[in-house]
């Protein structure tokens, strides 16, 4: 198959400034090409990255982007802008075209929108219904299935299929439970619908006997949320053993924190926003005892007291319950142990390989019915 990849306008690819999508998109085609296919990536043009260049077998063309900006109605205009120039470019040879802008759906040619397979990354908010003469629509959630298949009429329910996203990376090494120290991580935007000031107030009400790592990007150009709340959680963490991170972009370096904690965090109050979490797949592949708030996305692959632990975030208790899940796994030497073992069994149920089989069957399903 040819498979054209279209990222979006605000993030490069490599994943140089980070990005969930764009680093799971950039292992899969790396992958996609491994098996045969023929993978053309179209992203962003940023800094020194070449405009065209092949990367293990993939064709990257990059095209102007932008900054990510604060108001939601110039970043859909930056997107449309992008998109235009995308259809510009785009080849008339082609079997599949995954995308992940916004407009990619509604302004590329009728013959790509019905090659068109929409990722889904986030719940949708009333734009499905738009996109009714693409080819499918791909969640990678169970929840997000059933969101986009709220906004559909039930004859477009056939359109829309699921699959999880792989972890972003294959692990070189296994892990090494001697070396874990007594920290709890979380990476990801620092921002407030990640319940970061919920989860200060937990490791407040724990014993703290771990040190807690805040590791992201708090600037709003990169999804933070701005300098003041970062100072006003650096207030809160005071007198504390709390230490706050830059974002680190480089897999191989924040693969190194992952290794060395014990205990991952992620106490996301997005009800609207989560739609897959992974960040806690990639500390789970590390044998870190994943803690999540009870949102819907991230049961499709924790399981409380299985293979993680889950709080209620929506109760007037919630840094009280997550303290109680805190303190299970740094003191309950048999818990944590079989929590992280079932844990790690994400790097063959998650592998980008696995995954990327997943999808190659999803394409060869829909190939078929790209002329009905």
């Amino acid at each position: 198959m040819k498979i054209i990849i279209i990222q979006g306008a605000f993030l490069p690819v490599p994943p140089l400034m980070g990005g969930a999508v764009e680093k799971m998109w950039f292992s899969l085609g790396k992958e996609l090409s491994k098996t045969g296919h023929e993978v053309i990536h179209i992203s962003r043009k940023f800094d020194n990255l070449p405009e065209h260049e092949i990367i293990d077998g993939v064709k990257h063309v990059r095209i102007k982007g932008y900054s990510t900006p604060k108001s939601g109605l110039i970043l859909k205009i930056m997107d449309l802008i992008y998109t235009v120039k995308v259809r510009k470019l785009l080849l008339t040879d082609f079997d599949i075209i995954v995308s992940n802008t916004f407009w990619s759906p509604l302004i590329l040619q009728k013959r790509a929108v019905n090659s068109c397979f929409v990722d889904v990354q986030r719940m949708p908010k009333g734009q499905m219904k738009f996109y009714k003469n693409a080819l499918c629509l791909r969640a990678n959630s169970n929840s997000v299935a059933e969101a986009i298949k709220a906004e559909l009429p039930s004859k477009y329910h056939n359109k829309v299929s699921m699959t999880p996203n792989p972890l972003p990376f294959i692990p070189k090494c296994d892990v090494d439970f001697s070396k874990k120290e007594q920290t709890i991580l979380y990476t990801g935007r620092i921002h407030p619908e990640k319940g970061l000031d919920l989860l200060i107030a937990a490791y407040k009400k724990s014993t703290q006997n771990y040190k807690l790592q805040i590791i992201g990007p708090w600037e709003t150009s990169m999804g933070g949320g701005g300098k003041d709340y970062l100072d006003s959680l650096k207030t809160l963490a005071e007198g504390v053993s709390i230490e706050f991170l830059e974002p680190i972009f480089d897999t191989e370096k924040l693969n190194d924190y992952y290794a060395k904690a014990s205990i991952f965090v992620y106490p996301s109050l997005a009800e609207k926003g989560e739609t897959f979490g992974v960040a806690p797949l990639e500390a789970m592949s590390w044998g870190c005892v994943p803690i999540v708030s009870d949102l819907l996305c991230f049961k499709d692959f924790i399981k409380d007291g299985e293979n993680g632990l889950v709080f209620d975030h929506r109760s007037d208790n919630a840094a009280g319950f997550m303290a109680n899940c805190i303190n299970a796994v740094a003191h309950d030497i048999t818990l944590s142990t079989k929590l992280a073992n079932k844990a790690i069994q994400v790097r063959e149920t998650h592998s980008i390989p696995n995954i990327a089989n997943l999808f190659i069957k999803d394409f060869e399903r829909l190939l078929p019915l790209k002329h009905e």
